[in-house]
């Protein structure tokens, strides 16, 4: 029986240094190495690099491929302002990314890992199995990808949240790797500014992120403000409860000097009381704090239901007399499983998942 060959390997995943020497060896000036770099930022196949000879191109597709991602479904919501992707690695596991286009910006919220190992019982990933490690070029090729298809549009790739499947912070090299690739100037180069790093609570890894020198946005999930609940919404708690948590949120703003985002998602009667918005007015009054309220997008098989919108109306006035800069998150793509997990839990049916394969009734498919 044969054997398939193993797929090239992605050209994405080469350093700016390992290009230059990839070229020298081969006869190519260095210079070439910026070009391809472009390209690729750019989401470009070899046969678009038109500025490089031919010969170069040729042996470029014969050593790799552009991209370690296949695209395998996408879903289109809001009339065409939301695209959710779902792509498949090596391995066959998939992961979803999602662009999602405003007036004045275009943000792509994007996945660093397999599913997710922090479990939370509210987020369609948690429910999933975990399968691994996203490498920095599965992460950054994304956003490769999302800036290939606004470009058509006519429009540029301008916020990047790390808010898709997994838990940043969990994989920090890849992540943070994959952070200056995309500030690059010769490549993306987005603001760090306008990079969001979400994190369930790894405290040690907040502050590590604290001392790199970047001045992203902190996004903590938060969802509680005693440890009694969320101890159950956000398991990571038992291992760094809330006293050391906004200890080294605190740290991180001081440090970079940006506002900590604290991300609340409201759950019907567990999370949106009068008491709640005491505690969390309690712990974050006076902070370089803002808090970002998300009515819970409701996921099968969870114990939880969205909130009325009179009660989110009610919760944001409780905290904003309570001194909190508070704002609740423009819901997206909701006919199109927008809530992270749900488009890649429709491959956990019938042995989909092996194939990378989408539910064939419920997915809109391409090429």
């Amino acid at each position: 029986m044969a054997i398939d060959a193993p797929p090239l390997p992605p050209l994405s995943a080469l350093s700016l240094d390992e290009l230059r020497g990839w070229m020298t060896v081969r006869g190519h000036p260095s210079y070439r190495a910026r070009q391809v770099w472009r390209h690729l930022a750019r989401g470009a196949a070899f046969e678009e690099m038109s500025d490089l000879p031919l010969e170069l191109r040729s042996q470029l597709a014969a050593s790799f491929r552009p991209r370690s991602l296949v695209e395998v479904a996408r879903v289109e919501a809001d009339g065409g302002a939301t695209t959710k992707l779902l792509y498949r690695l090596d391995g066959e596991a998939t992961v979803e990314s999602v662009i999602m286009r405003y007036p004045r910006r275009t943000s792509l919220c994007i996945s660093s890992q397999v599913g997710c190992p922090i479990r939370c019982p509210f987020c369609a990933t948690g429910q999933g199995p975990f399968g691994r490690n996203l490498r920095p070029e599965e992460i950054v090729d994304q956003a490769f990808d999302a800036a290939r298809r606004l470009a058509a549009e006519g429009r540029r790739l301008s916020h990047v949240v790390f808010m898709g499947m997994g838990e940043p912070l969990a994989n920090y090299e890849a992540v943070l790797r994959a952070v200056r690739r995309l500030v690059d100037p010769l490549g993306p180069g987005i603001s760090p500014r306008r990079i969001t790093v979400s994190t369930s609570g790894l405290v040690p890894r907040i502050r590590r992120l604290a001392g790199e020198g970047l001045p992203l946005t902190l996004a903590v999930s938060l969802h509680a403000a005693r440890d009694e609940l969320r101890d159950v919404l956000v398991p990571i708690n038992r291992r760094y409860p809330l006293r050391e948590l906004v200890a080294a949120a605190d740290a991180f703003a001081e440090r970079t000097g940006r506002r900590v985002s604290y991300e609340w998602v409201l759950l019907a009667g567990v999370n949106d009381t009068e008491r709640d918005a005491e505690e969390l007015g309690r712990l974050l009054r006076g902070r370089l704090a803002h808090v970002n309220l998300i009515p819970f997008n409701p996921v099968p098989d969870a114990p939880f239901r969205e909130p009325a919108p009179r009660e989110v109306r009610r919760f944001t006035a409780r905290l904003r007399a309570r001194g909190l800069e508070v704002t609740v998150r423009d819901t997206r793509g909701r006919e199109g499983e927008a809530a992270c997990g749900q488009l890649r839990a429709r491959t956990l049916v019938d042995g989909d998942e092996a194939r990378g394969l989408p539910m064939r009734s419920e997915v809109a498919h391409t090429r």
